[in-house]
């Protein structure tokens, strides 16, 4: 099934550009009520469109999970999921959130600013080869302010459809494909697909817990699939389309338990499993944001179990 829908986006789209997602996958402009303060070092990079000393930044070497925000108006930028060590002295960024950041040309490079602010933030560069985006999102830290985020993996059936559901949901930062809960280092959708591998389809949530908390995702989850299907979500049948709920801690693990006891309280059969986290594998570029780059909508509707307002 997921295939032909495969084919079918393929067909109608003709295989979106970059251009393309980037043009479908901006979201609604925020108000912004007001601009941070900048020093004067902060000033001649966002405003005067400067360039930071390479290798003195201070979030070059920086790794920690989280997500950058622009230091002018606050706005999210990049996750820490999109970092990578390009040796170049600035930090490098494989993959904007989307919508966030947009072009101008600037002689022979191609400046970046943020969409909301239009503060400049670095320059972009295609056809390095470095990661499989061939991407790189060449930032100055100075432009830069980094939070760190909470985050949830969710497994509900295919999961193109959970991405798009929680990418839409109030205080998700962002919403990456992957797999995991199985035994396979690193494997490619065919591999999991053929089943034998032990991943299921799985969805990482990158939240910001200011904004929402991880009942509220977790109350989501259990109404964007079918918590009582055995086998896998509608016609999507396996081991890798089970649902499942991956706990990272003990009050985690109690929230979902509290769900799934007023789900059968009210008559539900639960099927979804409790399991710990284990490492979480990023699927395929093509995975990500599959529905927005091909026009496409979820095929399972939102059932509120929970009484929760549309």
């Amino acid at each position: 099934m997921k295939y032909a829908v495969l084919l079918l986006a393929v067909i109608l789209t003709g295989g979106c550009a970059a251009a393309q997602e980037q043009e479908t996958g901006i979201p609604p402009q925020r108000q912004i009520q007001a601009y941070r303060d900048l020093t004067p070092d902060e000033h001649r990079i966002l405003v005067d469109q400067g360039t930071e000393a390479p290798f003195t930044g201070e979030y070059n070497d920086s790794y920690e999970l989280g997500t950058y925000h622009c230091r002018r108006c606050d706005s999210p930028l990049f996750t820490s999921e999109a970092k990578f060590d390009s040796s170049s002295g600035w930090p490098a960024f494989d993959a904007q959130i989307p919508g966030s950041v947009s072009y101008k040309p600037d002689g022979f490079r191609t400046e970046t600013v943020c969409t909301y602010c239009d503060a400049h933030l670095g320059h972009v560069f295609t056809g390095e080869g470095f990661t499989e985006t061939d991407t790189r999102y060449c930032i100055n830290s100075l432009a830069l302010t980094f939070k760190p985020h909470a985050s949830a993996v969710f497994a509900g059936g295919c999961f193109w459809c959970i991405e798009y559901r929680f990418s839409e949901f109030d205080g998700v930062v962002q919403a990456v494909s992957g797999y995991t809960g199985g035994t396979l280092a690193d494997p490619s959708y065919e591999e999991v697909v053929a089943g034998g591998t032990g991943h299921v389809e799985a969805v990482k949530v990158y939240y910001d817990p200011e904004a929402v908390t991880y009942r509220d995702l977790a109350v989501h989850f259990f109404e964007i699939h079918d918590p009582t299907q055995t086998d896998g979500q509608g016609p999507d049948i396996g081991e890798q389309y089970l649902s499942v709920l991956f706990y990272s801690s003990e009050k985690e693990r109690e929230t979902a338990e509290e769900l799934i006891s007023i789900l059968e309280e009210a008559g539900y059969e639960a099927a979804t499993q409790l399991r710990p986290q284990v490492i979480f594998w990023k699927a395929e570029e093509d995975h990500q944001n599959f529905y927005r780059r091909h026009g496409l909508g979820p095929r399972r509707p939102v059932v509120r179990r929970f009484g929760t307002e549309e």
